[in-house]
């Protein structure tokens, strides 16, 4: 009598499950101001954010500086963050336009990433490698940026392990200029 229970409680947990829908970056259309990701990551930029743990306890803060341009076409962003241990870490992002958005490239990211943008959005799926208790881990990162004027940018990334969410990761980006 109790496995009919534990059956129809399992397809209830899977349908409902299944039926959850996700975001789309498309969902931002219409939203201002739009996000144009030559102009708003070209020239002097800060960021400033915190790491988070799979329960949403914020583990470290960091600040940092990019430096963006482009180039025939091409952007980079030379980022520096210093998080509060005093650990430095530098990475170099490439965006480079595939049609409908950008291929997104940096040393520690496996393979290439891909950006799309949609009114103030921008959608960032790649791969990322970091050192963990001496070995190399490599998460799936979702980042979601959203412009809300023309100097301020909101950040948040989603970094999973094997489709489980093992951490967040929150910003804001500025524009210096």
């Amino acid at each position: 009598m109790r496995a009919p229970w534990k059956l129809l409680f399992l397809s209830g947990l899977i349908l409902m499950l299944s039926s959850c829908s996700t975001s789309s970056v498309d969902d931002y259309t219409q939203n201002t101001p739009q996000l144009d990701p030559r102009v708003f990551f070209n020239g002097s930029l800060s960021a400033h954010g915190v790491l988070k743990d799979r329960s949403g306890k914020v583990t470290r803060y960091f600040n940092a500086t990019i430096n963006a341009y482009w180039k025939n076409g091409v952007g980079t962003l030379e980022e520096r963050f210093v998080f509060d241990d005093g650990e430095v870490q530098f990475r170099n992002w490439t965006l480079t336009p595939n049609g409908d958005g950008y291929n997104a490239t940096a040393g520690d990211v496996i393979g290439t990433g891909k950006a799309k943008v949609s009114g103030n959005a921008m959608q960032l799926d790649y791969v990322l490698e970091i050192a963990y208790k001496g070995s190399p881990l490599q998460l799936r990162v979702e980042d979601w940026m959203w412009q809300v004027d023309n100097k301020v940018l909101l950040n948040e990334s989603t970094l999973r392990k094997w489709g489980f969410k093992v951490g967040s990761i929150q910003l804001v980006i500025v524009r210096n200029e």
